[in-house]
């Protein structure tokens, strides 16, 4: 069997709607019927169970050696977790001469596929061994490598499940959607009308804050430090407790909240000055932490987040409950999926010495055990989706700030009791708005996988 003139269908085709790999595949006369080969489905299976049905499309066409390879590799795909479904082999006009083709969700990862079922393949004919473990591994690594992330991904999936095309331009997130003069495009969670001066903004949380309060939006009282000492004197000239984080900060990289003592600022600060050179001290809001999502006018997604924690059982100890919650294949590294794993740092440690844990405690049962005191998804915590529980006053004020920084896609933390309840009710306040380059991945998963779609 040889394969040659590789290719990638990227869009709607003469096979399908689907993106696929097509390859030309020449078959040597004992290859154009695979029963011809003694043992060779059998070895086949053996060496990949999951391949499925080795069946011609084509009714009374016989099994060729190019329709193993075709199932093998797009089972492979699917073994590894990637959304395929589609495949097909069909003879040319030149005997022994076929037309292989295979979806594939990620172009690199479909060229693997097909290298890879040519190796399984021909393993089989020869039974020499076949590292069914490995191949696996080397897509599933290679899938999170290159794919969309959850953001970008949800909405390429809206637009696929409404018969929108699209097309990915860089191996990064950006994405166009439609043709010609119809087209449009994103990156990320960020639109092609999104004003850089308003995403700008947003990444400066001082200047953010100053926009917002001029604005009327409720804002935690707070100043931008860039001394250690100086840090301490802004958190004793608020009062209470205090929240530092960096000014340009993301993703709840370097936040420690819920501080009060000279110890816990300056190790904070610490922490965040890593992030940025310009730090902010400001009052710690108690209450729920919500991300609400605004896009153009309008309030459309909102999530209540909660910070990693774990629920002891009486028995494992602290690390045993956090690697048991860890191994929930929706958590991973980085952004690649919808959740990520919980981190032991040294802003967990602390988190948990405030409440008198240690790593190796094992907690009562029942027992909530908190890992960081910031809700951000990308340090481990969870969401729950509140859209429909969110008052039209204080949807008003998320729209309000968003169109104060001057974003058409943004998110905004807020600090409260309940979203049922204006923030005047109950003393709660704005932390910030996101640009919509770096929204909480939980809003988009959220806005375009929940119930209602957008």
């Amino acid at each position: 069997m040889q394969v040659s003139r590789i290719r990638a269908l990227r869009g709607p085709n003469l096979w399908s709607r689907h993106t696929a790999i097509e390859a030309i595949v020449a078959c040597s006369e004992s290859e154009r019927v695979i029963t011809g080969i003694p043992g060779f489905e059998t070895r086949l299976r053996a060496r990949f169970p999951e391949i499925g049905l080795l069946e011609p499309a084509g009714q009374g066409e016989p099994t060729s050696m190019a329709h193993a390879l075709e199932c093998a590799a797009l089972s492979l795909q699917a073994s590894a977790g990637c959304p395929v479904t589609f495949s097909r082999a069909t003879q040319t006009i030149d005997p022994g001469v076929y037309q292989v083709v295979v979806e594939y969700s990620e172009e690199a990862v479909g060229r693997l596929a097909l290298s890879l079922a040519e190796a399984l393949c021909k393993s089989a004919v020869e039974d020499t061994p076949f590292d069914l473990a490995d191949a696996l591994a080397r897509l599933r690594e290679l899938d999170e490598d290159v794919r969309l992330g959850p953001s970008t991904g949800a909405i390429v999936q809206a637009a696929a499940a409404r018969s929108i095309p699209y097309r990915r331009l860089t191996e990064g997130s950006l994405v166009q959607f439609g043709w010609g003069s119809k087209q449009r495009r994103i990156q990320a969670a960020e639109t092609d009308l999104t004003s850089a001066i308003g995403e700008s903004i947003a990444q400066d949380k001082e200047l953010t804050k100053k926009l917002l309060h001029a604005a009327g939006v409720p804002v935690p009282n707070g100043r931008s430090v860039t001394k250690a000492e100086d840090a301490w004197a802004a958190a004793r000239e608020i009062g209470g407790a205090v929240v530092v984080k960096p000014r340009d900060g993301n993703q709840g990289k370097g936040i420690t909240v819920n501080i009060k003592t000279r110890e816990e600022v300056l190790a904070a600060f610490a922490a965040a000055a890593e992030i940025s050179d310009d730090v902010i001290v400001e009052r710690y809001l108690a209450g729920h932490d919500f991300r609400l999502l605004v896009v153009g006018k309008q309030l459309v997604a909102a999530a209540r987040r909660e910070p990693p924690l774990v629920v002891g059982d009486g028995v494992q100890t602290v690390r045993e409950l956090v690697e048991q919650v860890n191994r929930d294949p929706r958590r991973g590294e980085g952004h690649a999926t919808s959740l990520t794993k919980i981190r032991f740092d040294d802003i967990a440690l602390a988190a948990l010495a405030q409440q008198g844990f240690a790593a190796d405690t094992v907690p009562s049962k029942g027992a909530r055990v908190v890992l960081r005191n910031n809700a951000n998804l990308s340090t481990g915590g969870t969401a729950t989706d509140v859209t429909d529980d969110v008052h039209p006053e204080l949807a008003a004020r998320a729209v309000a700030a968003a169109q104060t920084v001057g974003l058409d896609i943004c998110g905004i933390d807020v600090v409260c009791d309940t979203v049922i309840k204006p923030l005047e009710e109950q003393g709660g306040g704005h932390c910030r708005s996101q640009c919509g380059t770096r929204p909480a991945h939980a809003f988009a998963t959220l806005l375009w996988q929940g119930p209602g779609g957008w």
